[in-house]
């Protein structure tokens, strides 16, 4: 029995805190894993500008709401929904993601939660356990999944490197070069063609294997 696994933002949804750094200007907002792989280090770095730059967690809350799902990724998950299990494991936090995960038919998230004082103003954040989305992927492996693994950035590699199948999507080029075992995709029409591979399904979705 398969189940897949995937990243949120630059898989199903743009990037939270690069939409808040166009939102206010403040360029130091844009950087994610992509360029800061140590998580801790990120979000440290996040709220230390939150305090200095006087924003809190409304203003967050301001740029998720006008924010929509990637062309296309909808109808992906839709269909990917239909055929098999997935679930999102996510470095964001559910006190952010309220309004994709409606666009997006709440689909099971794991991510991190947040602790905020009476102003809006971020505290601290709570990570749910140390490497979480390679802990679920192997929990799941645990339990005799065959397990399929989707990302695109560097806090996504640990996950992909337990699951049976690790696939890069649309990854910057200096982490598709690091980690090369990886095959990369770049459309939702090529993960439909990988994943219907993987999962063993017949053209008519319809799985051939137990």
């Amino acid at each position: 029995m398969h189940i897949v696994f995937s990243d949120l933002e630059g898989v199903f949804v743009p990037e939270i805190w690069i939409n808040l750094a166009e939102k206010t200007g403040i360029e130091a907002f844009s950087l994610t894993t992509r360029d800061i792989p140590d998580y801790n280090e990120l979000m440290n770095y996040r709220i230390d500008q939150m305090r200095k730059s006087s924003l809190t967690i409304h203003d967050i809350h301001d740029v998720v709401s006008r924010m929509k799902p990637l062309a296309g990724a909808k109808p992906f998950l839709d269909w990917l929904r239909s055929v098999t299990q997935i679930i999102v494991l996510s470095d964001t936090f559910v006190e952010f993601t309220a309004p994709l995960m409606v666009q997006l038919n709440f689909p099971t998230l794991l991510c991190h939660t947040l602790s905020t004082d009476a102003k809006g103003r971020i505290t601290a954040y709570h990570i749910r356990t140390e490497n979480a989305k390679k802990a679920a992927v192997e929990a799941f492996r645990g339990l005799n999944y065959e397990t399929i693994a989707m990302g695109d950035s560097y806090n996504d590699t640990a996950m992909l490197s337990v699951a049976h199948h690790g696939i890069l999507f649309r990854p910057p080029e200096n982490v598709a070069a690091e980690f090369p075992q990886f095959p990369v995709f770049q459309s939702y029409d090529d993960l439909r063609v990988i994943c219907t591979k993987l999962l063993g399904l017949s053209p008519t979705n319809k799985a051939t294997g137990p």
